[in-house]
C-alpha cells in the first residue's frame, strides 16, 4: 500500500446535514446508479460511524493528468473530507488486457516497466489533489494475481457474453465484424473482482465506465457482499470545444503544466464552454459564476476568473496573481513573457514545421502546416508563412506559435 505525502482542497463543514452532503457531492455530476444510492451510503456511514470505501480504478497507460481527469480526483477529494476513504487502484493486471472503453479497437497491451513507470507517475500527481491520511493506493495484482484457473472459470460463470455484448464498444465491433479477442472480456469482470477484493461503497468514474462500475455492483451481489453505487462525473471537453480532453489530441491543460502555460490554455476556452469549466474545474459557488457568466459586459473578464481559480488550485493564489498580471503584460502590451521556457535548437537552420514540433506546440506536421499556414508562427516577431521554410535561430531568439505558445531560443 502507498499512502500520499501532500493534497489540496477548499475546505468542507463536517456538520453539513446528510442532505447537503448529498448536494455538494452532486455538484457537476452526471449520474448515480442506483438512483438514491448515495444518500443511503451515507446515511449507513453516518449511523455506524465506518467511512465509505470509495474506489477508482486506473490502467497507467498514460501518465500525465489533465484537467478532464481531475474532475473525477476533485470529487473524491471532497469524500474525504467528509471523512471517507478512497482506495486508489491501478490496475497493473488489467493494464495487461487493456480496457476498450470508448475504442473501436484493442488498446496495446504495455510492457511491466511501462506500467511500473506510468504508475509511479501518477502517484506524485494524484498527491497535489488528494488527501494523503485518506487515500491508499493498490494494486490489483494483489488479488488477481493469486487467482487460479479454477477461480477465474468461477467468476466467469457469473458473467454472460451477452451482458459484455451490451457494451456499445464491443457491440459496434461485433456488428461490424471486427476481431474482439476473448482477453479483452475478462476486462470488465477483472475490474468488477477489484471491487469485491477491497469491498467498495461507492465506485467513482466517467460516464463511459458505466458498464464497467456497474459489472462490480453486479458481481459483489452475485459474491453476497453489499453492492457498491456507481457515480458518474461527465467528460470534460477539451480546449477543442468539440472532443473530451484528452493528451493525444492537444486539447488538455495539464496540472503540473507551469502556471502561465495553464492561464494561458484557459483563457483560450470558447465562451460557451466556460459554465462547465468553473462547474467541474473549481471551487466557485455555482450561484456565484452563474451571475458572474450573465452579467460581465465582457467575457474576458469571467475568463480571466477562471484562469486565475484553475492556477489557484494547482500553484496557488500568490503564483495566480503574478501570472494573470503576467499575462495581462503581455498580451495588452505585446511584450514577449520574461519567463518562457529556453528550448535548445540542435539543428540550425531547421525547418519551420521541425522548429514548432521540436517545441511541443503542435500535436502533428498537420497540424503545425496549419498553424504557419494561418498566420499563427512568429520568429522574432516577424510572422513564417511558408511551411516549407527552413530558419536560422540565434541565441536568445523569441518564438511564438498561436497566441499561448512561446519559447526562447538556445544553440
Amino acid at each position: 500500500m502507498i499512502y500520499f505525502t501532500s493534497g489540496m482542497s477548499t475546505p468542507i463543514s463536517l456538520n453539513l446535514s446528510i442532505d447537503e452532503q448529498v448536494a455538494l457531492l452532486m455538484r457537476g455530476a452526471h449520474s448515480v446508479a442506483p438512483e438514491g444510492g448515495l444518500k443511503s451510503k451515507l446515511q449507513k456511514s453516518a449511523k455506524t460511524g465506518k467511512p465509505l470505501i470509495v474506489k477508482l480504478g486506473l490502467d497507467p497507460t498514460a501518465p500525465d493528468i489533465h484537467l478532464g481527469f481531475a474532475v473525477v480526483l476533485r470529487k473524491i477529494r471532497q469524500f474525504q473530507d467528509l471523512g471517507h476513504t478512497v482506495v486508489i487502484i491501478i490496475g497493473d493486471y488489467t493494464t495487461l488486457i487493456g480496457d476498450p472503453s470508448g475504442r473501436s479497437a484493442t488498446r496495446p497491451m504495455l510492457s511491466e516497466e511501462e506500467i511500473k513507470a506510468n504508475a509511479s507517475t501518477y502517484v506524485d500527481q494524484l498527491a497535489q489533489i488528494l488527501d494523503r491520511t485518506k487515500t491508499v493506493v493498490r494494486f490489483n495484482g494483489e488479488w488477481l494475481g493469486k487467482l487460479s484457473f479454477a477461480d477465474l472459470v468461477r467468476l466467469t460463470s457469473k458473467m454472460t457474453v451477452a451482458q459484455v455484448l451490451t457494451r456499445e464498444d464491443f457491440r459496434k465491433r461485433w456488428d461490424a465484424s471486427q476481431p474482439i479477442s476473448l482477453h479483452e472480456l475478462l476486462y470488465p469482470l477483472a475490474q468488477a473482482y477489484d471491487s469485491v477484493a477491497i469491498e467498495a461503497d461507492i465506485e467513482m468514474g466517467g460516464q463511459d465506465q458505466t458498464f464497467n462500475i456497474l459489472a462490480g455492483r453486479d458481481l459483489q451481489e452475485n459474491l453476497g457482499q453489499e453492492p457498491q453505487i456507481g457515480m458518474f462525473m461527465p467528460l470534460l471537453v477539451g480546449l477543442d470545444g468539440q472532443k473530451k480532453m484528452s493528451k493525444s489530441l492537444g486539447n488538455y491543460i495539464g496540472i503540473n503544466e507551469a502556471p502561465l502555460s495553464q492561464y494561458s490554455k484557459a483563457m483560450s476556452i470558447g465562451d460557451e464552454q466556460m459554465h462547465e469549466y468553473f462547474l467541474l474545474c473549481t471551487d466557485v459557488p455555482e450561484p456565484e459564476f452563474k451571475n458572474l457568466l450573465t452579467t460581465v459586459a465582457n467575457p474576458m473578464e469571467a475568463k480571466h476568473r477562471l484562469a486565475t481559480e484553475i492556477v489557484t488550485i494547482y500553484h496557488g493564489a500568490e503564483a495566480a496573481a503574478a501570472t494573470s498580471a503576467e499575462w495581462k503584460r503581455v498580451h495588452s502590451a505585446g511584450e514577449f513573457p520574461a519567463d518562457a521556457p529556453e528550448i535548445t535548437v540542435t539543428e540550425n537552420p531547421i525547418g519551420i514545421i521541425a522548429l514548432v514540433r521540436l517545441c511541443n506546440f503542435a500535436p502533428s506536421n498537420g497540424e503545425a502546416k496549419r498553424l504557419i499556414e494561418q498566420g499563427g508562427v512568429r520568429l522574432n516577431g516577424e510572422q513564417v508563412k511558408d511551411p516549407k521554410s527552413e530558419v536560422t535561430i540565434t541565441e536568445g531568439a523569441q518564438f511564438q506559435v498561436g497566441r499561448r505558445n512561446f519559447a526562447r531560443l538556445r544553440l
